[in-house]
């Protein structure tokens, strides 16, 4: 996700491949009324990328695995194109996408693909600049970009040497940001706030204490739950706008979030993969479990058995 941004390798048990370390694993029942876990002896690698809404999407998928298959799960916290690099060695899984043409390129459409694209997973992100609702409400014009030079200074903070700071979080997510200050012509510099945790912090003290920010954010997210921040409308997205990354002057698209898996991983067909494969929730499942995690701090596993137990029907329709 960000640069707006945001880790899995198995095969089934009867056609387990001497390059796995395959590990059996009973695992106990989700809900004892539907289903108990198999004799699965497959170990599947899910990649979990820096941001909470991944971990939610991650741990419902691996603990369906564990506990309706018996399978093991095993989570690698990674950054997005490390977590690339993984497939077909020690990632299978990469359940949430926000778009990273040049990475298909290389490992899915390349001549010895080692991914493969297994589309939609239901969540449509959407990236762009916003600020707290204080701010929206004292300067309504402020949402529009071509007003935004005039407010520069409101924006100054001790590292953004003299310019209006715009906040991004984790310098591995998605991000234009840098190209559309300067394509743009906006007075700011674009300073990095480490991770989504201390863009979430910087976000609620800005509205609590009215202070200026302008920050990179993205739905689905569930602080937008707490904090309704107020989306600043960049040039306007149109098809290919986005093509030269140099170049780039228009706000971000509207994405389909997508699910890749390794290409061994797909070719063992195993009940693992027939469950990512069929793998699809909404922003509002993503948004629920992610609050369970970051407000109120449940384990990933936890806020994933939660959801699990009051979601069954969703569950069933994911199982071979």
């Amino acid at each position: 996700m960000k640069s707006s941004v945001r880790r899995v390798g198995l095969l089934a048990a009867l056609t387990a491949s001497a390059a796995l370390v395959l590990s059996a694993c009973g695992g106990g029942d989700i809900d004892s009324s539907s289903g108990s876990g198999g004799d699965c002896k497959e170990t599947v690698n899910m990649a979990i990328n820096p941001w909470v809404g991944f971990e939610a999407s991650a741990h419902v998928v691996g603990r369906v695995i564990e506990q309706k298959l018996g399978c093991k799960v095993d989570y690698k916290n990674l950054k997005e194109e490390v977590a690339w690099q993984g497939f077909g060695k020690d990632v299978d899984v990469i359940i949430e996408d926000w778009g990273h043409p040049d990475l298909e390129k290389k490992y899915v459409k390349s001549a010895n693909p080692t991914a493969v694209d297994l589309g939609e997973n239901g969540n449509v992100g959407q990236i762009g600049w916003f600020v707290p609702p204080w701010m929206a409400k004292k300067y309504p014009d402020i949402t529009d970009w071509k007003n935004l030079n005039k407010y520069a200074d409101l924006f100054k903070t001790s590292e953004s040497g003299g310019k209006g700071q715009l906040l991004d979080g984790d310098p591995s997510f998605v991000t234009n940001d840098e190209a559309l200050v300067k394509n743009n012509k906006l007075d700011y510099k674009v300073v990095y706030a480490g991770s989504e945790a201390a863009l979430i912090t910087a976000f609620r003290q800005a509205e609590k204490n009215k202070k200026p920010l302008l920050g990179y954010f993205y739905e689905p997210q569930w602080f937008l739950s707490e904090v309704e921040l107020v989306k600043v409308d960049l040039p306007k997205y149109t098809p290919g706008c986005d093509a030269d990354a140099e170049k780039i002057t228009c706000d971000y698209p509207e994405t389909k979030l997508k699910k890749f898996v390794a290409k061994k991983f797909a070719d063992s067909d195993s009940d693992a993969f027939k469950v990512v494969k069929n793998f699809s929730w909404t922003n509002d499942d993503q948004n629920l479990v992610a609050k369970y995690i970051a407000e109120d701090k449940m384990s990933a596993d936890e806020a994933a058995d939660k959801w699990i137990k009051a979601n069954q029907d969703k569950i069933k329709a994911w199982l071979p």
